[in-house]
Order: C-alpha cells, then sequence, then structure tokens
C-alpha cells in the first residue's frame, strides 16, 4: 500500500493527543479494506476506493473527527462534533474495531456499487420573526434596510439566526451593529468565506 506523505505529515503535526488516534485510524482502514488510496481533501487525511471517497479523519486542538462516506454511515449522523463519531479525545471514544471493520466494508461496498446515498428530506425551515431591535437599527439606515430586503431569504435569515442566538444583551447590541454596518456595504452574514 502506498501511503500518503502528507498524512504521515499531517498526524506528525497534530497535536500530541490526536497522534495514537490517528494512526490507530489509518491502521485500522487499511487492515479492514487492503489497498484504499490515501489523499489530503479539505486539508484532512481521506481514504478513497476507486477514487471515490470512503472515509476521513482530521485532528482539532482538542478532538478528532472520523466519518465514512457511502453505506457505512447510515444512521450515525452526530451533532456534537464533525463526523459519525462525534468528538473523539482518546481511542476509547471509538467503537470497538470489529464495528468500525464492519461499517468500512459495508461503505466500500456501497462507493463500488455505483449506489447514491438517498439524504433524507430536509424538514421547511420555519420563518424568523424580525425583531423589534434590529428592525428600528435598519430602519434607521435606509440603504441597509434596502440592501437587508434584497437579500435572498436564506441570506436574511443567516443574519436573524445570528442576533436571535446571542446569549447576552450587550452581546446582541453588537451584533446588531455589526449586522447594518456588513449590510450598508452589501455584505451577506458569511462574507469573509465566500470566494472573491
Amino acid at each position: 500500500m502506498d501511503r500518503d506523505p502528507r498524512i504521515d505529515a499531517y498526524i506528525d503535526e497534530a497535536p500530541s493527543f490526536a497522534r495514537p488516534i490517528l494512526l490507530h485510524l489509518r491502521a485500522l482502514v487499511h487492515a479492514a479494506l487492503p489497498g484504499l488510496g490515501e489523499t489530503i481533501k479539505w486539508r484532512m487525511p481521506h481514504f478513497t476506493l476507486n477514487g471515490k471517497n470512503l472515509a476521513g479523519m482530521a485532528a482539532f486542538k482538542a478532538h478528532c473527527a472520523f466519518v465514512i462516506h457511502g453505506g457505512g454511515r447510515q444512521g450515525m449522523a452526530r451533532e456534537d462534533g464533525m463526523g459519525d463519531y462525534g468528538r473523539i479525545t482518546s481511542l476509547a471514544d471509538l467503537p470497538s474495531d470489529g464495528d468500525l471493520s464492519r461499517r468500512l466494508v459495508d461503505a466500500a461496498a456501497s462507493v463500488a456499487s455505483g449506489e447514491k446515498r438517498v439524504r433524507p428530506a430536509s424538514l421547511p425551515r420555519g420563518a424568523i420573526p424580525m425583531p423589534d431591535d434590529l428592525a428600528q437599527a435598519l430602519a434607521a439606515h435606509p440603504a441597509a434596510q434596502a440592501v437587508f430586503d434584497g437579500f435572498a431569504p436564506s441570506h436574511r435569515r443567516d443574519y436573524l439566526e445570528w442576533i436571535i442566538e446571542a446569549k447576552q444583551p450587550a452581546t446582541r447590541q453588537r451584533r446588531i451593529a455589526q449586522t447594518v454596518e456588513w449590510v450598508s456595504e452589501g455584505k451577506r452574514r458569511n462574507w469573509k468565506y465566500e470566494k472573491c
């Protein structure tokens, strides 16, 4: 099996707690499915079957993540961290090697068959009512109000969620002021991440 030296470097540069986890996952993936390819995608190590993503792993400051694509991931979505297994902080956080191997084999069969994973239909998201304090701030800046009104519903929702999720009144006021400033400049909420 050819090892991608970029993955060796990724593991070497990972936090010390993460190295044994990443080494274990890498060895387990190759033991379960010899001959998989290795690559870096989205700046994270991935294992591929016939050029298609099969599994990926990542190290962060305080935890690791592991995701199995295809049939091995059904019913495994987690909300407490990226990937199928939540925040992995030690080898004890992983399921048994046998369970992981079975999921990897299932995913490989799914990828090899070309079957597409059917995503569950997303539930319609309810409208978020305009908060009074944001409405007042936008009304005081007609140019910002016009831009905000011209945004797609999803872009308006991004700002509304950001504001109503603030836990402290001072945070909420800062976010409203930032919203007015950014909207006046025609910027969507996540403008920093958009390609130029």
